[in-house]
């Protein structure tokens, strides 16, 4: 048995979790000799069903602001107390399960550098696990990277300890070794895997449109602003969107269906629910564990920037407005751009975001799709068959790693969901 210990960056929202637990339920259906164990401080983990062969160490959660400052999420601690406890925890966990591999999500040293102390002791054994660093296609904008990654000494963290970095995404979007201004020593260790792709989802298009009640004559626009914590502004543009155009006699066949996210407040996702019932063919849930299927119901979707959404929006090829976050960091908007660029999905900047500007985009998304206009298709979307593949060689498994398959997307448990959410929601309230 081969046992791969995945660190989790995790402060905001459910994209690095998700990506996460997708690599780890990829590796673990992939080969029956491997056994993962995640360790993360996301509040929403035990939303997510754990397949066989992967468990978990939760650490104290930490929250990020919009000006991007950490603090304790829960606990009634300094942030330095936080970090310290968590610090401990990691360094623990990783000599008890003594890990054949150690996969770190996005930060070299972890958050608030609570990784440099394991790093640093596995440095000093004989026969230390092979460490790999993974990344998203796009981490913040070229200027704040570059010079994060100079003044926290992350180039020499990937030399040092690192024996490979691995960017699921592809160089034809966002090269980050030229972006970010890697040096040759570090640009070396930088492996491609490509986007993630996402599975067809439980439904068929015509199943889930007739669970939604929508008919065959009328055009769906599906809204997500992904786990929902700062997506408010964007269901309420299209929201109001909406109502200017059914008061205009402008509205004809649609539907909306809207779905909040988890995340999203209490407060906010009330004056959702009472918005759409004032409005005729708007619905709403609090969130889905099958977004494939209601994508592939969609004719439009209009989303946020997430990388999680962009993958499920290239695997489908749905036609889409993005409406991307820009705080605390650029990341969302750098992607939003690229694609729309490259003709792949349309783009609404946030500051140009008014519910007439949100429908003239959608309503040219329509024309386009009645006009038969076809967008391109990214290829590159074997994220996680290359990301397996990488891994195996790195721990001897590499004859297990050509041809690997797809599965089946991680689900979610709704009522764990709907609890996670409600305890949230909780927290903010009392903080």
């Amino acid at each position: 048995m081969k046992r791969v210990l995945i660190y989790s960056h995790d402060t905001f929202g459910l994209g690095n979790i998700r990506r996460m637990l997708e690599v780890a339920r990829h590796l673990v259906q992939s080969s029956s000799r491997v056994s993962v164990l995640v360790i993360t401080g996301s509040p929403m983990l035990h939303a997510f069903r754990i397949p066989a062969g992967i468990d978990y160490v939760k650490l104290p959660c930490l929250q990020r602001n919009v000006e991007g400052r950490y603090a304790a999420r829960s606990l009634n601690l300094s942030l330095d107390d936080t970090v310290r406890l968590r610090a401990n925890i990691i360094r623990s966990t990783i000599a008890d399960f003594r890990p054949d591999l150690v996969l770190v999500d996005k930060k070299p040293f972890g958050v608030e550098d609570e990784l440099a102390g394991a790093l640093q002791v596995l440095q000093e054994h004989q026969q230390r696990p092979r460490l790999v660093l993974l990344l998203r296609d796009i981490l913040d904008s070229p200027q704040a990277t570059a010079r994060i990654w100079r003044k926290n000494g992350y180039f020499e963290a990937i030399t040092t300890y690192y024996d490979q970095v691995l960017v699921v995404g592809c160089p034809q979007v966002f090269d980050m070794r030229s972006e970010y201004e890697f040096p040759p020593f570090a640009a070396a260790r930088v492996r491609y895997c490509g986007y993630i792709a996402r599975e067809a989802g439980r439904q068929t298009r015509s199943e889930m449109r007739h669970s939604l009640g929508v008919a065959c004559h009328e055009r769906l626009l599906l809204v997500t602003p992904g786990g929902g914590e700062d997506g408010y502004a964007l269901v309420d543009s299209a929201l109001r969107g909406l109502a200017h155009a059914v008061n205009a006699g402008q509205a004809g066949h649609w539907r909306m269906h809207i779905v909040c996210g988890p995340e999203m407040a209490g407060h906010q996702r009330l004056a959702v629910q009472t918005a759409a019932q004032a409005l005729p063919g708007v619905s709403v849930q609090d969130f889905s564990d099958d977004m494939m299927s209601l994508q592939a119901a969609a004719d439009v979707v209009l989303a946020m920037g997430g990388y999680n959404t962009v993958c499920e929006l290239l695997s489908c090829g749905k036609r889409a407005v993005l409406v991307p976050r820009v705080k605390p960091g650029q990341e969302q908007l750098i992607r939003a751009e690229r694609m729309a660029r490259l003709g792949l999905l349309a783009m609404v900047h946030p500051d140009q975001l008014h519910p007439d500007t949100l429908m003239q985009a959608v309503q040219a998304e329509l024309q386009a799709q009645a006009r038969g206009d076809i967008r391109p298709r990214l290829a590159d979307l074997r994220g996680l068959q290359e990301t397996t593949a990488a891994l195996f060689e790195l721990i001897g498994l590499q004859e297990e790693a050509p041809g690997l398959p797809l599965h089946p997307p991680l689900a979610t448990t709704p009522a764990a969901l709907r609890a996670a959410a409600a305890a949230s929601a909780t927290r903010r309230l009392h903080s």
